[in-house]
Parts: C-alpha cells; sequence; structure tokens
C-alpha cells in the first residue's frame, strides 16, 4: 500500500463503518477545521475508534489483502465491528455516542467537574 492518499482513504473507511461519518463530516459535525478529529473525541469515540482500527488490523493479518480494493473492505469489515458496539452502547444509554463536543467543550466540561 502507498502511504499518503491510500491510508487516509483506508481511515476514512474505517471511520465511515463504525461512525457513519465520513472523517470530513465528522470533522465538520464537531466544528473543526485544521484541527485533529482524535484530539477531539471523546473517550468513547476514542476506545470505538480504536477498537475500528484494532480490529483492521487483525482482518488484515489473517486475510493479508493483496490490492487496495481487498484493503477496503477490510477496513470496512474492521469498522463494522466497532459500529455493532456502538449501537449497542447507544442502545443501552439512550445517547448518541457520537458527540459535537470538540476538545475545548470537553476540556470546560472536566475542569467544571473537578471544581
Amino acid at each position: 500500500m502507498k502511504e499518503g492518499l491510500e491510508f487516509a482513504i483506508l481511515t476514512d473507511e474505517i471511520t465511515k463503518a463504525w461512525s457513519e461519518k465520513s472523517v470530513k463530516s465528522y470533522k465538520k459535525f464537531k466544528g473543526l477545521k485544521k484541527q485533529n478529529l482524535r484530539d477531539n473525541m471523546t473517550n468513547l469515540e476514542l476506545i470505538l475508534n480504536m477498537l475500528a482500527e484494532a480490529t483492521t488490523t487483525e482482518i488484515s493479518k489473517k486475510k493479508q489483502p493483496k490490492s487496495f480494493f481487498e484493503n477496503k473492505e477490510v477496513a470496512r469489515k474492521g469498522g463494522e465491528t466497532a459500529r455493532k458496539a456502538r449501537k449497542d452502547i447507544e442502545k443501552k444509554t439512550g445517547e448518541s455516542v457520537i458527540s459535537s463536543q470538540s476538545a475545548k467543550h470537553l476540556q470546560n466540561k472536566e475542569t467544571k467537574k473537578i471544581r
């Protein structure tokens, strides 16, 4: 696989699969411009993103995809695992895991808890 564009496309596939948002739309939803999406995720968002990435890595080790198309399919499957977990959490809590809060809002929220 080529670094750069192909890596970005696969990252987007993983994100779309678990969050049902592209990286671009997710950043827009959070009101981010140049900021890093990961740096602006809640704990649950970050955990699900990491689950999607780790699952993708494990599937890739087993399937050993050769083409870019095969890698995209593996990325989707890894993300689907995290989507199922997200849906289960949302069903049990009655709230969306996908949050519009950015790091600025998250830090303010934590600061208020400490006081």
